[in-house]
């Protein structure tokens, strides 16, 4: 088993759950639903809310007669058990049809046309992030299959959609979304999700390179990791899921994900959520946007193809980054108002920002706790049954007693591990959060000596080197803070 998933559990959940006899019957009203989203703070499943909706039969097959003829761009990635991720950069791309790509599917032998170079055996294709306005331009009567409406987003369909279309082996590299909450409808074929909680970033070694806007990458490729060059992921806590045609997985904000394709062919529909948090971090991001262009342009000027993610179509030019910057600064102060700037003006310092922060979050659990009777948190283990009941299912970390082999690598975080399993629906309480933050920033700490008394005396330093510290995400936050407390003194 790869390091990393020792601590974690595996649920396959197979659709229906709950009894045939409610399958038509709807579990949670929309608005019940949205006010489960926006107080649930880990991954949860929920069941039999998609089953009439007229995307539940958009299988593979299907949408090539839909799109007859349209070219979609695939990624090609290697079946392979290499130590190092296969990011969007490192891969090729082929121009084709549904059609086409059915035909590759079947593992025909001396194939023709674009997926001819690919051996079956050996590669993968992935059409992932095709965005439904660019995708069905000329049929957007289609965006009325999707209804997120049922979900509480009154008018959310598809055309704040994104469709996902894959073989087997077909992956994303893990990461998190900087912006929002995300639902994922699987309509074919099963997908496995490896998911880690926010407060595992420090054990995960975030990257923005390759950049792509909202996507903080890891570098560890978390099926096979490479312990002896980063040591810390063996702390984290992996949890793990196969999601099945019908369910719907809901993945908060900052959750970190590697999602892999487990059958032939995969289908899956996803929009993300927009949130309050959103405004502040599209100031991050923008930061991040601007150094990162800044220096790797001037690094290589000619080669953004190296450090670019192929999703990124955008200008990159200093003066467009700079556009970009004032525009979300300003969108921040749109949103928010004048009456915000006391509060905005008392950020000044990481640390008062963090006490704030945890204000916010006791504030948020008071009121997720008075949201519904229904919303409280499990106690003891993990048990069947769950506080929603048996259409909502949460993603949570094994409770069985681990392992003694396992103890001895873990120690306490074993135990950790454990307790936080008895909360699966709040958010943490205050104080063990503030723990949680205060074991991370150690984390920081013990993972930058652990690379030090790796690192040979005289280590060539690169740009990206000094990018992963410039934008780093606790570092554009308090950019991002001091950049608002300026702007705000002009009010």
């Amino acid at each position: 088993m790869a390091a990393g998933s020792e601590a974690s559990t595996h649920v396959t959940l197979a659709a229906g759950a709950g009894g045939d006899e409610d399958e038509h019957i709807k579990p949670f009203m929309p608005e019940k639903a949205k006010e489960i989203i926006m107080c649930l703070q880990q991954p949860a499943i929920f069941y039999n809310m998609v089953f009439d909706w007229p995307a539940s039969h958009w299988n593979a097959k299907y949408l090539s007669k839909v799109l007859y003829g349209k070219q979609i761009r695939f990624r090609m990635g290697m079946k392979s058990t290499d130590t190092a991720p296969q990011f969007e950069t490192t891969c090729n791309y082929v121009e084709a049809t549904l059609e086409e790509f059915l035909t590759w599917n079947c593992d025909q032998s001396n194939i023709s046309g674009p997926f001819r170079d690919y051996d079956h055996s050996k590669f993968w294709a992935y059409a992932d992030y095709k965005y439904f306005v660019n995708l069905f331009e000329d049929k957007t009567d289609v965006f009325q299959d999707v209804r997120w409406s049922d979900f509480g987003f009154p008018g959310r369909n598809g055309q704040e959609s994104t469709l996902w279309i894959g073989s087997l082996g077909a992956h994303t590299p893990c990461h998190l979304d900087s912006y929002g909450c995300n639902l994922v409808f699987q309509v074919q074929g099963r997908k496995r999700w490896h998911l880690f909680p926010p407060e595992d970033t420090p054990f995960l070694y975030p990257t923005r390179i390759p950049y792509e806007e909202s996507s903080v990458f890891s570098k560890i490729n978390v099926v096979n990791p490479d312990l002896k060059r980063f040591p810390q992921f063996q702390k984290a806590q992996r949890r793990m899921v196969t999601l099945s045609p019908g369910q719907v997985l809901f993945v908060p904000r900052h959750w970190w994900h590697y999602v892999e394709s487990i059958d032939p062919v995969t289908v899956s529909i996803n929009s993300w959520i927009e949130l309050e948090e959103d405004h502040l971090a599209r100031v991050e991001e923008a930061i991040t946007r601007m150094l990162v262009c800044a220096l790797k342009s001037a690094e290589d000027p000619h080669n953004t193809r190296a450090w670019l993610n192929p999703t990124e179509v955008e200008e990159t030019s200093h003066e467009v980054n700079c556009h970009y910057l004032n525009g979300a600064v300003s969108a921040f102060f749109d949103h928010y108002g004048t009456a915000k700037v006391e509060e905005i003006q008392a950020l000044r310092t990481n640390g008062e920002h963090m006490k704030k922060e945890e204000l916010n979050v006791c504030s948020h659990m008071e009121v997720e706790q008075t949201c519904s009777p229904n919303l409280t948190r499990g106690t003891g283990r993990q048990e069947v049954a769950s506080p929603f009941g048996p259409y909502l299912v949460p993603v949570t970390p094994r409770s069985e007693e681990l392992p003694s082999e396992r103890e001895g690598i873990f120690g306490s975080a074993g135990e950790g591990s454990v307790d936080k399993d008895g909360e699966h629906f709040g958010k943490l309480h205050c104080a063990k959060r503030q723990k949680m933050m205060s074991t991370s920033e150690n984390a920081d700490v013990e993972q930058t000596a652990s690379d030090s008394a790796m690192a040979p005396s005289h280590t060539f330093i690169s740009t990206d080197d000094l990018l992963d510290c410039l934008v780093n995400p606790q570092i554009t936050r308090m950019v991002a803070q001091l950049l608002i407390q300026g702007r705000s003194l002009s009010f």
